[in-house]
């Protein structure tokens, strides 16, 4: 697990949130976890731009936070699934303001990415 070099400031609300939050997938993962249940493959289909370890390493993080379960099943070939927890579902409010406000200032991104959007 990624160790931070810099401690995270105990004091301050917003950087302890972002802790849990601050990489590029993991709040894509609760955004998509927020409906249904998700086993690693169909993630790693949705997300095809993050390389398996990265993604992979996020949903490990998320699950020590309690952001996310990971169930599983004892069968043959080994099957596990993914599904935001309660305290991951808290989180939704923050990501769906995220989500408005990027839907709202498209215009600044199209300045600043042009046509490398997809």
């Amino acid at each position: 697990m990624y160790e931070r070099k810099i401690p995270v400031d105990l004091g301050c609300p917003l950087r302890l949130t972002m802790s849990l939050i601050d990489s590029k997938w993991k709040s894509c993962i609760l955004d998509e976890l927020r409906n249904k249940v998700l086993r690693p493959s169909e993630l790693h289909k949705i997300f095809p731009e993050a390389t398996p370890r990265v993604l992979d390493l996020q949903l490990k993080e998320l699950v020590e936070d309690g952001l996310v379960s990971k169930t599983v099943y004892p069968e043959l070939p080994p099957r596990s699934e993914y599904a935001i927890t309660a305290l991951g579902q808290t989180l939704i409010p923050i990501i769906d303001a995220m989500i408005e406000w990027g839907n709202q200032h498209t215009d600044l991104f199209m300045r600043k990415y042009g046509s490398g959007m997809k």
